[in-house]
């Protein structure tokens, strides 16, 4: 497991209309090769409303249709969920990535 690999996860909550979400993991490498049981992970939803903490993504990423990664929707999940891989993003989606999450956690650089 590597950050920027998608999965699809069964959910089954009462609050996601889908049983299965594809989720994107976002914690670093450390965290996840360490004995801790969660990764954070942004949500993939098949809108796009072009706010800067949308991340467009699509069949390039594995995925079915255009959609987009959500960063303002973090969530930690058991790694044990992660299991149907469906793909990973390229370098350039990856620092697209990193610049939502930048924008989503209000992360000030200087």
């Amino acid at each position: 497991m590597k950050p920027g690999e998608l999965y699809r996860v069964y959910r089954g909550a009462k609050y996601d209309p889908k049983n299965y979400r594809v989720f994107v993991v976002v914690s670093r490498q450390t965290l996840i090769d360490s004995k801790f049981s969660t990764v954070v992970c942004a949500p993939i939803y098949s809108n796009y409303d072009g706010i800067t903490t949308q991340v467009p993504v699509g069949i390039e990423e594995g995925l079915k249709h255009n959609s987009s990664i959500y960063c303002d929707e973090l969530i930690s999940l058991p790694k044990s969920m992660l299991t149907n891989y469906i793909g990973s993003l390229s370098y350039e989606k990856l620092e697209a990535l990193e610049r939502s999450l930048i924008i989503a956690l209000d992360i000030r650089l200087v």
